[in-house]
């Protein structure tokens, strides 16, 4: 199992820049897939950008070019630089993690952190 902890989310005008954070309990080299989430209100959450395994990335078309996923190993955490910020970037972000328990895979999440782009 793991534990995930963010913050970094908060209020920006468009334009604007935020950095998110997410913490594991344990190392990130023992989880395969890792990286961020978002839900608005009223959609379904999608992918926004993950390390996958053998730290390749996967990123949203939608958010090419200005967010970046990052990580420090040394403190278990995994970074996402949010640049440009839109109003449609508004929505709830979440950490995933995925690790294999066994044969099947285990999706664990964090809290969420608000992320509110004003136009």
């Amino acid at each position: 199992q793991v534990q995930l902890v963010e913050s970094g989310g908060g209020l920006v005008q468009a334009g604007g820049s935020l950095r998110l954070s997410c913490a594991a309990s344990r190392s990130i080299f023992s989880i395969n897939a890792m990286g961020w989430y978002r839900q608005a209100p009223g959609k379904q959450r999608e992918l926004v950008a993950v390390f996958t395994s053998g730290s390749s990335t996967n990123i949203a078309d939608s958010v090419k070019g200005r967010f970046t996923i990052s990580r420090d190993n040394a403190k278990n955490t995994v970074y996402l630089q949010m640049n440009s910020l839109k109003p449609e970037d508004t929505a709830v972000y979440y950490c995933n993690a995925r690790m294999w328990n066994k044969l099947r895979l285990d999706d664990y999440w964090g809290q969420g952190t608000q992320v509110t782009v004003s136009s």
